[in-house]
């Protein structure tokens, strides 16, 4: 079992092997004092793994209770947090008490964000059963939900007190579900410096590749709790990819619109002089081997005109993430006006592509 671990005010660890459901009440116990737990799941992963994760708290003298709402972007909603909480209430939880993230990214930010709202923050855990969750989302403490403006604009920075991650869980996932993982896992390649990318590259087992992007998160996180510098980074293609989403409707998963705002940061970087020749190029194959799309129908101007409310606009100024050189990226702080002109060089190429 690896373990790392995450220094922020409140720091806790995330532990990655092979078995870790079975034992999700033994070793959340050790990290909460609360032995009443409600566990909130989407109803694609409740059917796979609600049954034994309520048994492995019960066992460990957890008294279980669980959520389960529709999956999909649809309801990532204050309505379902509501619910939620609702649903808490009903259960008997007190403030002594947790909440227990069963899923994907999606329901650790439901979840987060909950038990950020019950009785005014109750501890979390998160049990990611997604690549994407487990190399990004379950860590750092970034809980929202969607407004009809846009992706996360309603959240709240709650730090879980343990994560746990269980590769064998991945085996479930349909393969376009573990893609969109890897597109965060290239994203953290494109930031976390050239050895990184390389052990991504060549091909790393499992469980070492999931620990390798945590301890590259988590060191960032550590450094940078409420994003105020250093962990913008960890935005790169997000501002785009979101607009990219919203776009959609949010029809598309979340990694492949990191992999489409990826294309674009980085195409319209090297097209600035902004970046070194060669690793739009380099991303692009990487990202097109895990069959994420690379391009969209989209025009730039749509884009972004879609990512002008992104949450990280501070006024008329919106802060960008874009490669630099190899397995490194920068801070690039734009005039909101700007946006259009910056990212129009990617038509033809990146956006605006018409399927025949």
């Amino acid at each position: 079992m690896e373990i790392v671990k995450v220094n922020t005010g409140v720091p806790y660890e995330v532990l990655i092997g092979a078995g870790l459901l079975d034992r999700a009440g033994e070793l959340t116990g050790e990290a909460v004092s609360g032995r009443r737990v409600m566990i909130l799941s989407d109803d694609r992963v409740a059917p796979l793994y609600l049954e034994r994760t309520e048994e492995a708290f019960r066992r460990a003298g957890f008294a279980a209770a669980h959520f389960v709402f529709p999956a999909g972007e649809a309801h990532k909603t204050l309505a379902t947090v509501e619910r939620a909480l609702e649903a808490a209430e009903k259960a008997g939880l007190t403030r002594s008490d947790l909440f227990a993230a069963l899923g994907g990214g999606l329901t650790g930010d439901i979840t987060g964000l909950a038990a950020a709202l019950f009785l005014r923050g109750v501890d979390f855990v998160q049990i990611p059963t997604t690549l994407l969750a487990m190399v990004d989302a379950s860590v750092g403490g970034k809980t929202a939900v969607n407004l009809r403006q846009g992706k996360n604009l309603c959240g709240a920075f709650h730090q879980p007190r343990r994560v746990l991650c269980d590769p064998e869980t991945l085996r479930t996932l349909p393969r376009e579900v573990y893609a969109e993982g890897m597109a965060e896992v290239i994203k953290h390649g494109a930031l976390g410096g050239e050895e990184l990318l390389d052990r991504i590259v060549h091909g790393e087992p499992l469980e070492n590749l999931i620990a390798d992007n945590v301890r590259l998160k988590s060191g960032i996180v550590s450094l940078d709790e409420r994003e105020s510098g250093l962990r913008q980074k960890l935005n790169l293609g997000h501002t785009f990819g979101h607009g990219v989403e919203k776009l959609t409707g949010f029809s598309i998963y979340h990694g492949e619109g990191v992999s489409i705002g990826l294309m674009i940061a980085a195409f319209a970087a090297e097209h600035h002089g902004l970046c070194r020749p060669g690793v739009w190029k380099e991303l692009r194959g990487m990202l097109t081997r895990e069959g994420l799309p690379v391009t969209t129908c989209f025009s730039a101007a749509e884009i972004a005109g879609a990512a002008r409310n992104d949450k990280k606009r501070r006024g008329d100024r919106i802060t960008l993430v874009l490669p630099e050189s190899r397995g490194q990226s920068r801070l690039y702080p734009l005039a909101v006006s700007e946006l259009d002109e910056f990212i129009a060089c990617c038509d033809g190429t990146v956006t605006g592509i018409k399927e025949e």
